[in-house]
């Protein structure tokens, strides 16, 4: 058997979805709707309303939802903002492409923002903090918000990798001012190329990120009925326009997205079950995540892929030089002990909703196989 980490997924999705991906290329090819028309409209009413905020803006990736929020907040040069060193880059880069100087602090052994070290960072130039919402599960944020209050800073959720997921009841990405998704193929609601968003309950907000992701014309919202107030000073904006054809294909996976977060989690309580008792580190767990991966920590990562390799099962090994240790980008002044431990523990198992339970049960079969001298040993 072969059971790859991702690929499989999309051309699976595709055959079972063909016929209503077709007719919606054909629909916006047909009337030529190409650039901020009804299908971008529609998916940014579908996105607000499943994350429980009242506006939304569809952008052309993650990484540019993290700019244009840390602008319209306004983030610029010669302000600091905390966020954590254990993220995709982008979470860092943006801040730094603003002229701002990025504070990382360190996480937990669950991936996830170390609150206690959030205030210990804050100097009279922060203005903001960016938690980041990792693997599918939710920081701390009813004290990351307690802190922002009292320190009067602004908060951007860096939920890519949550959308689905809760903290007390309430989606990732409705608590802070404004929270971005990622909507790249491989993420859970992932189209077929890059695309983004931003969210926010703030009106002046969202119609700044509006001005933002259209180089401030306005003009061209016209054609969707709903042109915003002009602007009476104007600024430099960006070309982060959601791809209307991309927005077209969200609009028809958003439908099934709870039942593939579902699925998901059947597939990751499988693996918690059928990899218990090894001497691995199973992800930890959130009553109300989602699984956007399935991590696990094992002693030497690239003995353990090679394995799982030669028998046709396909692992992510990844960020094993930690963003603060990379050369060239000035960040190695932090101190982040548990970041730099983890980065070398981490490998991904593919958990995509299309993996039958076959296929689960082969990844389970090997990894146990793997681990199984250990485990006689340790018996003895």
């Amino acid at each position: 058997m072969k059971v790859d980490f991702i690929n499989s997924s999309y051309r699976r999705y595709y055959q079972a979805h063909k016929a209503q991906m077709m007719k919606a290329l054909d629909r916006c090819f047909s009337k030529g709707d190409f650039i901020l028309r009804e299908e971008v409209a529609r998916f940014e009413k579908n996105l607000a309303d499943f994350c429980g905020v009242k506006y939304a803006a569809g952008v052309n990736s993650g990484t540019d939802a993290l700019k244009i929020a840390y602008r319209a907040l306004g983030c610029g040069s010669g302000d600091e903002v905390i966020t954590v060193g254990h993220t995709f880059i982008a979470s860092i880069e943006e801040i730094v492409h603003l002229g701002a100087r990025p504070i990382l602090i360190d996480v937990g052994e669950d991936g996830l923002m170390n609150v206690d070290q959030i205030e210990a960072a804050i100097t009279e130039k922060t203005v903001g903090i960016v938690p980041v919402h990792l693997s599918g599960k939710v920081c701390d944020m009813a004290r990351i918000m307690a802190i922002a209050k009292k320190h009067n800073l602004w908060v951007v959720e860096d939920a890519c990798q949550a959308l689905g997921a809760h903290f007390d009841g309430k989606p990732a990405g409705s608590f802070g001012h404004a929270a971005c998704f990622s909507f790249i193929s491989p993420k859970t609601l992932g189209c077929a190329g890059d695309a983004g968003g931003v969210i926010t309950n703030d009106r002046k907000i969202y119609e700044k990120i509006l001005l933002l992701r259209n180089h401030y014309n306005i003009t061209q919202n016209a054609l969707l009925g709903h042109q915003p107030k002009a602007p009476k000073i104007m600024g430099w904006g960006y070309n982060s326009r959601l791809d209307n054809i991309q927005a077209a294909l969200l609009n028809i996976k958003i439908k099934y997205y709870p039942q593939m977060l579902k699925r998901r989690r059947q597939i990751a309580e499988k693996y918690n079950k059928g990899l218990a008792g090894l001497p691995v580190v199973l992800p930890t767990q959130q009553p109300e995540q989602i699984y956007q991966e399935y991590i696990i920590k094992v002693g030497n990562i690239w003995k353990f892929k090679k394995y799982m390799q030669d028998r046709n099962v396909e692992l992510l090994v990844r960020d094993t030089v930690p963003n603060h240790k990379m050369l060239g980008l000035g960040l190695d002044r932090f101190n982040l002990p548990v970041t730099e431990k983890i980065a070398k523990e981490l490998v991904r198992l593919p958990i995509y909703p299309e993996l039958t339970d076959a296929e689960v049960d082969y990844v389970i079969k090997c990894v146990r196989e793997y681990f199984l001298p250990a485990v006689k040993k340790s018996a003895k």
